[in-house]
């Protein structure tokens, strides 16, 4: 049950992704989270370095789609004047919403990477459903009151992990 948790890369954040190393396992295209993984859950825009990680992942060739459980108008506020396309509301970790975001790719499961910040929502979501997931350290120390509960239970399902062997690091709240 703890390995549909486990994420087959951990990283501090986005920006220490190799795209170069995604391409040579054949990923063509990413399905991120948004909030507090591209940017602070409580910040509307994207900043500077972001969009150019933007510019930079569509350069080498591999498209982009958000997949959020956060509504609508907070979504397509973000994504809209990058041109990237949105899944809202997606109710992750159910399946549905990532199995679109690849249709929408129209790429295989096998050329898409899911990137998240939460255990219980996007790495597990992406591992149900056959991607290769990627954890990031949350962008902020603050979550929204939903996501509050989400990381109680995964320091929970972390620390389960760690005692049974089967992640050797740890996550960046646990080690300040």
């Amino acid at each position: 049950m703890l390995k549909r948790f486990i994420p087959d890369q951990y990283v501090k954040s986005i920006y220490e992704i190799s795209i170069s190393e995604l391409k040579e396992q054949g990923i063509k295209g990413i399905i991120t989270d948004l909030d507090n993984t591209l940017v602070e859950w409580d910040r509307p825009d994207a900043t500077e370095e972001l969009i150019e990680w933007f510019e930079y992942v569509r350069s080498e060739g591999l498209e982009i789609v958000i997949v959020s459980n956060n509504n609508e108008k907070r979504v397509k506020h973000f994504a809209d004047p990058h041109n990237i396309t949105f899944i809202h509301s997606a109710k992750k970790p159910m399946s549905r919403a990532f199995k679109t975001a690849c249709r929408i790719l129209n790429l295989k499961h096998s050329e898409t990477v899911v990137i998240g910040d939460q255990l219980l929502t996007d790495i597990l979501g992406g591992n149900r459903t056959g991607f290769h997931t990627v954890l990031v350290v949350p962008v902020a120390q603050t979550d929204g009151f939903f996501t509050k509960i989400n990381r109680r239970l995964e320091r929970v399902v972390f620390r389960q992990m760690k005692k049974k062997g089967l992640i050797k690091w740890t996550i960046e709240k646990e080690e300040k």
